[in-house]
């Protein structure tokens, strides 16, 4: 199934993807169950919102991909390369990325995205299915010159607006050969398959759960292929994943 969170009024709820419309859930599904209220809203009424909760964490991987890596100047390194993005970075499908004022260079980085369902610590690669709700669509924009200036990853990465996600959560997609790319004003600008990762989805659950606790509706990015470049000020960035949905968010300058 597809689960959409959306605002309207002024109001976010969760909704089932039936087509071109949303049946409204009485709660969070992951808490409340699946039980709907039978109210039925046009999916082109609503915005989108990213598919989180409040206190969602934002775990990423680096150099997931081996061209990637190559693209970057080094190889994949041998355990999962972590950091974090502040929830503040979240956006929903349509949401503006906002381009800061204080960087030259900001990149577009497609990413699979992992969404938890329950708590997860220490949890085996064997056993991670049992903790993963299902999976969505990422952007992990990046301004790469702050990241080279600063030498480590938190500025350049943790800006409002640099982590669009959705449009939904897909609770039955299975890591195979399913086709990620993204897409700049129609041009593309990145394509691999998700199964093309060096450390799998199970490997990144079981190395993050190993030193850190993981809760429902915390969200793991798990890297991106070759491919990134720079988004300028009127641009739209598509981003897909075969199975999942495409994630479509204009590009703004910061209003100064």
């Amino acid at each position: 199934m597809r689960i959409a969170k959306f605002a309207i009024a002024g109001e976010a709820r969760f909704g089932l993807l039936d087509g071109p419309e949303l049946v409204v859930f009485k709660g969070h599904p992951l808490f409340s169950g699946y039980e709907t209220t039978g109210e039925r809203i046009a999916l082109k009424d609503v915005q989108l919102l990213p598919p989180t909760l409040p206190t969602t964490k934002v775990v990423c991987v680096g150099k997931n991909y081996r061209d990637h890596a190559a693209e970057m100047g080094g190889e994949a390194p041998a355990e999962p390369l972590i950091f974090l993005k502040p929830n503040t970075t979240l956006v929903g499908h349509g949401e503006a990325i906002v381009l800061p004022s204080i960087s030259n260079q900001v990149d577009h980085e497609v990413e699979l995205a992992v969404v938890i369902g329950d708590i997860a610590r220490k949890v085996s690669a064997a056993d991670a299915h049992k903790v993963i709700w299902g999976y969505t669509v990422a952007n992990d924009v990046t301004a790469r010159d702050l990241q080279a200036k600063d030498g480590q990853w938190t500025r350049a990465k943790g800006f409002d607006t640099f982590c669009p996600l959705g449009p939904w959560i897909e609770t039955e997609f299975e890591v195979e050969d399913q086709v990620i790319e993204s897409r700049v004003d129609g041009d593309l600008r990145q394509h691999a398959k998700v199964n093309e990762m060096v450390h799998s989805v199970a490997e990144v659950i079981e190395h993050v759960s190993a030193f850190m606790t993981l809760f429902p509706g915390d969200v793991i990015l798990t890297g991106t292929p070759a491919g990134i470049g720079p988004l300028v000020a009127g641009d739209s960035v598509t981003c897909s994943i075969e199975g999942i949905g495409e994630l479509t968010n204009p590009v703004i300058a910061e209003a100064l």
